[in-house]
């Protein structure tokens, strides 16, 4: 029988505190699914909700991670969409972490046969998120210029293809040549790499001084200030993550220099809403059936050396997505 564990945190703080620990093969109750895990994504929300920068679910241990995907071992009373073994992925924060995982069958979607479940579980989040940041938060139009922060990450891969595809024209930054050549691959008009220069000047340059329709930002605390130098009179800032740290220097004069405006938009709030999550899943799978959008998995770990993969993530040393194999 499949050894049953999760990696588990007794406290926040750094990578040393997932350590792995058995766990009873859980039982679904009403309404939920149990899933076997198959692979596991990895996110910077991980680690937030690891050091403690997010608060911990009520008790005194958390088992984290926040998208997976796998196979149906049981299905609870009233459960009639989904049957044990078929495939399904899903995207809720905390309890990833593990190689069996119950969960509420309205946060679980069918996966088509041609998408892995590799693929899956890189995709459930991110690609989640750059729906909603780009079809959303800020509905970027054909024409308009954007700028996207850490383009070479995860989320960042994606949302350039997708903005790409509508014909948007995608500015994104990036530490390092390298990662600005993968961007470059993956949708952005230009690149900037924020460590040889100013990014706002060169937004500025890039534009004619004109500046952008939105900024999406997950650096946080780094890039804030600069971001809203970045927009254009009537411009949007979409803050969605903090990686840098919170951006605390931030106030609401600050949208003043130009009749701005910002959101701080989360992916679990459009998820618990079952018709988005259901179609908004469809039109993500049809994307990468299509060709149109390409998913990179530059890194695995076994998801028993999750420390490592924290590590890697917050040492910026990742690209693209990252996947755990229980």
């Amino acid at each position: 029988m499949t050894e049953v564990y999760a990696m588990r945190a007794d406290r926040p703080g750094g990578s040393e505190v997932l350590r792995q620990v058995a766990i009873d093969r859980p039982e679904p109750g009403p309404g939920e699914v149990l899933i076997r895990h198959t692979a596991i994504g990895i996110n910077f929300i991980d680690v937030y909700f690891r050091t403690g920068a997010y608060p911990w679910p009520e008790g005194d241990t958390l088992i984290t991670g926040s998208e997976g995907a796998g196979v149906i071992e049981a299905v609870g009373p009233g459960v009639t969409e989904f049957a044990p073994g078929q495939r399904v992925a899903y995207t809720k924060p905390n309890g990833a972490y593990a190689t069996h995982r119950v969960i509420a069958a309205a946060m679980v979607v069918p996966l088509p046969d041609d998408i892995p479940d590799e693929i899956a579980a890189a995709v459930m989040l991110k690609g989640l998120t750059a729906h909603y940041l780009i079809h959303h938060s800020y509905p970027a139009q054909p024409g308009e210029t954007v700028l996207f922060h850490a383009a070479a990450g995860s989320v960042g891969l994606i949302a350039g293809q997708w903005l790409a595809a509508r014909g948007v024209r995608a500015i994104g930054t990036a530490g390092g040549a390298e990662k600005c050549a993968l961007a470059a691959e993956h949708g952005y008009a230009e690149t900037i790499d924020y460590r040889a220069g100013d990014f706002v000047a060169e937004v500025k340059r890039l534009t004619g001084g004109a500046g952008v329709q939105a900024v999406y930002d997950s650096i946080g605390h780094d890039t804030v200030l600069g971001s809203l130098d970045c927009l254009a009179q009537f411009g949007t800032l979409v803050m969605f993550g903090q990686s840098s740290g919170a951006p605390d220097q931030f106030r609401i004069s600050h949208l003043a220099r130009g009749s701005l405006r910002v959101t701080r938009p989360t992916l679990f709030h459009h998820a618990a809403r079952r018709e988005w999550l259901l179609s908004a899943s469809a039109e993500l799978f049809e994307m990468i059936r299509s060709g149109r959008i390409r998913i990179r998995i530059g890194q695995e770990f076994a998801l028993s050396d999750v420390a490592q993969a924290h590590d890697a993530l917050e040492g910026r040393a990742t690209t693209g997505s990252t996947v755990l194999r229980p």
